[in-house]
């Protein structure tokens, strides 16, 4: 098969995918709270903290950049941890739970009710998965390495293939047909469809339809493995592992290979780091024990790691960011108007084209700010090379700020709906079982109330922008050697960073908030 016949067969699935459905699970939970000052002062507070922290952290870390090896400590030293949370028989145990939860969401989806909230498919998938695995990505490490269901029942069947027929040899898939200049391009077109999904289908969350697309997605990761080869696909086409292998890289662990004869050979070409490659779940599976570590390392230094930065890369990464601000427009009484304009003539077509647009103008109106803002960086800094250059190695930046927006704009449907996992546990089909006790259980409203909310909200965001501002600064200190450029270099930074936080705090606030203190 030609590549041609190849991109044509994704993109048909792709089609397939978006066409399936929607979820409609709301974001927000009608709580409001009267700010006790106006908003401005929040925003003006906000943005000077971010400000202030610029100085701070040039102040502080003022040449170097993370050319040395930042601190780890390595938990395969210790026997308990071998013994339990790395023992075979655990992650086997990790890997069956994985498995038997995919099935269920499956099995719920085509035989159980198909009204949403009694159904377990729609909350396990856009709620617990989707919202959750990603915090879990952030705050514990890439886990999606371990527990992803496509490639754990991927590799039960090249087990079961070579029972009967024995190991496949010959060279790796890569070389068989990957396209190089695809990069993360399948990846970042798959997110991107199933953002579309998320933010302007609307059938979603019926179970039958998210089953279809459950279904969908799974036929073009398996098809992708075996085409391209396992490892191959996972790091470049599966979407979620690339996404959450970006969100990893904030958490304060790794995993390391300390040989780095064994990356110069890599089939996925990583990059060697001092001290060994991080982060290759290929190296890591083909070295021997003794040169595997599982470290903790601090948070966020995984952002400024010296790694080969692509322009799909770059692109996948500004995508992941917008979509969720998208999504925070959706929710805005300023996009409902914008609605309307096109509702009213056109009807619930209308809606939908209108916000398809939404969705695509907002990751390309973001791509092009950052690289007017990256165009800057080169001109205050003087420093040699392309502006799409210093975009690419800045663009890791981001990344504590698209994990933030997450929390703040989440944070709700996860506390509030997510309890609806409870009562599903006990009948999940819906077919008014009670197996665990559990069916009976109401959803507590107040869990969280909008007061709190919008406080962590502020906080999460302006931390994520301090830390990105940290995390940009190490990074030119890393590529530019002359420091005076390399700090110049990260004004526009700032003042990206500072105009971004403002809007941040002023879409959280549209449907949580009400006007206080004027």
């Amino acid at each position: 098969m030609n590549n041609k016949w190849k991109v044509a067969a994704v993109l048909a699935l792709v089609v397939g995918a978006g066409l399936a459905a929607r979820p409609v699970l709301a974001h927000g939970f009608g709580q409001t709270y009267a700010l006790p000052i106006p908003l401005s002062y929040f925003i003006v507070a906000a943005a000077a903290t971010v400000a202030l922290s610029f100085v701070v952290v040039g102040a502080v870390v003022q040449s170097g950049g993370l050319s040395q090896r930042y601190p780890t400590h390595d938990l395969l030293r210790h026997v308990w941890f071998q013994r339990t949370l790395a023992s075979t028989w655990f992650l086997a145990l990790v890997r069956a739970v994985s498995v038997f939860l995919f099935l269920l969401a499956l099995a719920t989806a085509f035989g159980g009710t198909n009204r949403p909230l009694e159904n377990f498919s729609p909350t396990f998938v856009w709620i617990l998965w989707w919202v959750g695995f990603g915090y879990i990505a952030a705050i514990l490490g890439n886990l999606w390495a371990v527990v992803n269901p496509w490639k754990i029942t991927y590799e039960w069947g090249e087990r079961l293939v070579a029972l009967f027929s024995g190991p496949r040899r010959g060279k790796p898939r890569r070389e068989q047909g990957y396209p190089k200049g695809w990069d993360v391009w399948p990846a970042a077109v798959l997110f991107l469809v199933f953002a579309w999904i998320e933010n302007v289908y609307t059938a979603g969350s019926v179970p039958q339809k998210l089953g279809i697309l459950v279904v969908v997605y799974s036929l073009i990761t398996w098809g992708g493995m075996l085409m391209f080869g396992k490892r191959t696909w996972l790091a470049r086409g599966e979407a979620f592992s690339v996404l959450f292998g970006f969100f990893s890289r904030f958490s304060p662990t790794e995993v390391r290979v300390t040989d780095t004869k064994r990356c110069r050979t890599c089939e996925l070409e990583c990059v060697p780091f001092e001290g060994g490659c991080v982060d290759c779940y290929a190296c890591f599976e083909d070295s021997p024990q003794e040169q595997r570590q599982f470290n903790l390392r601090p948070f966020s230094l995984g952002l400024a790691r010296p790694d080969r930065i692509s322009v799909s890369t770059l692109f996948f990464v500004v995508l992941a960011l917008a979509t969720v601000t998208f999504d925070g427009l959706n929710e805005t009484s300023a996009w409902n108007s914008v609605r309307r304009v096109f509702i009213d003539p056109m009807g619930a077509f209308g809606g939908d084209l209108i916000d398809t647009l939404g969705l695509l103008a907002v990751p390309a109106a973001f791509l092009v700010v950052y690289l007017a803002f990256s165009w800057l960086m080169k001109k205050v800094s003087g420093v040699d090379g392309s502006v799409w250059r210093l975009a690419r190695i800045f663009v890791f930046s981001l990344v504590p700020i698209a994990l933030a927006y997450n929390v703040a704009h989440y944070i709700t449907l996860l506390a509030v709906q997510g309890q609806l996992i409870i009562p599903l546990i006990s009948d999940p089909f819906g077919f008014g079982w009670n197996l665990f006790g559990t069916a009976g259980y109401r959803l507590n409203l107040f869990v969280v109330n909008a007061k709190f909310v919008w406080f962590m909200s502020i906080s999460v965001i302006v931390v994520a922008h301090v830390v990105a501002v940290y995390v940009a600064h190490l990074v030119a200190l890393r590529e530019i050697p002359d420091q005076s450029k390399a700090v110049r270099s990260q004004y526009p930074m700032l003042v990206l960073m500072v105009a971004y936080t403002a809007v941040s705090l002023w879409l959280i606030a549209q449907p949580l908030v009400t006007a206080g203190g004027e």
